[in-house]
């Protein structure tokens, strides 16, 4: 699959190095009433290789961690969108969600202007719609995706398990991404079918 604006984060190639660190010890020196460590050195655990912390092994580690995938979508001068695997639930009271997105990704002009976003969750028979969505320089609202305006003229998607319109209320610096914080103002959860996982840097159906 080619480089996403969002998934993109999640991947990494199976046979990836990864550089072990040698164990060491902690010292510690009695002063007076005051305990002092003098080599802050981390202690390896018996049995557990330790890792150096790099883009390589975050990517390593979430190629394991199964995620819902989700498609936010935004209405500029055009509509914009991106298949998101980050999208969380934040809050019940006000109604609340996050995602990230990079802000080197097509979408991220619209997203940073944008004053509404829409939320949509995808099921097990949209994988060509999430990879459609989440390769770069493709007409993502071309047929044959289907899609409406809708409440606040955000792009809707067609044949979704469940939307949600939301209100942007902050972007929160992150690295090379932004923190997108929304809340909740329109949606609708009546689709039907089975959920669609992104794992091990594919599209997969839940399995029982």
């Amino acid at each position: 699959m080619a480089r996403t604006d969002d998934v993109r984060n999640d991947r990494a190639r199976a046979d990836d190095p990864v550089t072990t660190m040698p164990a060491t010890t902690v010292t510690t020196v009695q002063t007076g009433s005051t305990q002092q460590q003098k080599d802050s050195s981390m202690t390896a655990m018996p049995g557990l290789g330790t890792s150096l912390a790099t883009p390589e092994l975050l990517r390593s580690v979430f190629r394991r961690h199964a995620a819902g995938v989700a498609v936010i979508t935004a209405q500029g001068s055009r509509p914009v969108g991106f298949t998101a695997t980050s999208l969380t639930s934040v809050a019940a009271e006000p109604p609340l969600v996050s995602f990230g997105v990079g802000t080197g990704s097509s979408s991220w002009p619209v997203l940073a202007e944008a004053e509404h976003v829409g939320v949509h969750i995808l099921g097990e028979h949209q994988r060509e719609l999430a990879g459609t969505f989440a390769r770069s320089g493709a007409d993502r609202f071309a047929p044959p995706t289907s899609w409406r305006p809708g409440p606040e003229g955000v792009p809707l998607l067609d044949g979704v398990l469940a939307w949600l319109v939301c209100r942007v209320v902050a972007r929160v610096p992150a690295g090379d991404h932004r923190v997108v914080l929304a809340e909740v103002v329109a949606g609708d959860s009546a689709g039907a079918g089975r959920p669609l996982v992104y794992h091990q840097g594919r599209f997969n159906g839940l399995r029982d």
